[in-house]
């Protein structure tokens, strides 16, 4: 265990080099901060910091940086994390606000995440298994051509046109419209298949040719679209960044939407901001990045997450700060949607 002295020397350290990038030194520290003693006694903790593995000395002649074990511990033991100020918190309800569906919210989100933290913002988009159906609207367009719309609890809204072999019957599509809403209102989108699998069956026969072909439709609309799981901004952002491994493999990491699926984490507690910090990361192109990640959701249920990558010199309240109340402004406009 780590006294409140050492804490605050260790503090201290993570917080002058992640502001100036420069090794820090126990002269610095008495300089720029209170700590209430002596240069030698500083001098005295560093050691001891050092020896228990939560600081390092880069060079011989230099001061010294957090380690990974160093960053894990000044996380743990934050008090808080930094709040937004006002004109962001109403910039950003602002901008996410006139998001018109998921796409645009998810879009919206990852860009906004990238200019609040400056760091590589990547967004899950809400998966299947999480999603119920809110509604099925079926829409006349022509004599033998039918709009069907899935809305789901997430937002997400799916489109198909339906062409019929038989002229349209508004009586009959308005009567199969009510039958689906009936069957499958708060439906989980993967038990769609099992719900709608005898529905033909249970129709008089002249509208079983018209819900075939719709349930055909409704069926080839729940195959997840694979380019839609992960969305990802600011890689420019990393342009700047100093990485103990080379950018190029943190690049490549990025596009591999399996691999940025597991950074992102799971958790049962969609207010908890988790992070995951340099060695930490299972994969060897990202242990001199961390990725803070929260889960957000509609109401009680948590239905993805986003979170932010960059380097472990990182300025932690501030991106958690961000991510957390990102996160909570999504879940708002999924839960009002």
């Amino acid at each position: 265990m780590v006294d409140d002295r050492k804490l605050a020397v260790l503090r201290a350290i993570v917080e002058d080099y992640v502001s100036t990038n420069e090794p820090v030194g126990s002269k610095a520290l008495t300089e720029r901060h209170n700590l209430g003693v002596s240069p030698a006694t500083i001098r005295n903790d560093m050691a001891v910091l050092e020896e228990q593995g939560y600081i390092a000395q880069p060079h011989t002649s230099a001061g010294r940086v957090p380690t990974d074990k160093g960053y894990r511990l000044f996380v743990d033991r934050l008090s808080q994390v930094k709040p937004l100020s006002a004109a962001e918190r109403r910039a950003i309800e602002s901008f996410l606000a006139g998001a018109v569906d998921i796409d645009d919210v998810v879009t919206r989100t990852v860009r906004l995440l990238a200019q609040l933290t400056r760091q590589v913002a990547v967004v899950q988009y809400p998966t299947m298994s999480n999603s119920t159906v809110r509604h099925v609207e079926l829409v006349p367009l022509s004599e033998r051509r039918l709009m069907f719309v899935l809305i789901t609890n997430t937002g997400r809204v799916e489109q198909r046109v339906v062409e019929l072999a038989d002229l349209v019957d508004e009586n009959r599509v308005a009567h199969l419209r009510a039958v689906l809403n009936a069957s499958l209102d708060g439906c989980g989108l993967t038990s769609v298949p099992d719900k709608v699998a005898d529905l033909p069956g249970r129709l008089p026969p002249e509208d079983r040719p018209l819900a075939t072909a719709i349930l055909s439709v409704l069926l080839e609309s729940l195959v997840e679209r694979r380019d839609e799981k992960i969305v990802f901004a600011g890689a420019a952002n990393l342009a700047g960044a100093d990485f103990t491994v080379g950018l190029r493999e943190v690049l490549e990491a990025l596009e591999e939407q399996v691999v940025l699926m597991r950074l992102l984490g799971e958790t049962s507690d969609r207010s908890a901001v988790t992070v995951r910090i340099g060695s930490e990361n299972p994969y060897t192109g990202l242990k001199g990045t961390s990725i803070v990640a929260a889960g957000y959701g509609s109401g009680d249920k948590q239905l993805a997450r986003l979170g932010v990558l960059g380097p472990t010199r990182m300025d932690y309240p501030v991106t958690m700060g961000a991510v957390r109340a990102v996160a909570r402004y999504v879940s708002q406009i999924l839960a009002a949607s």
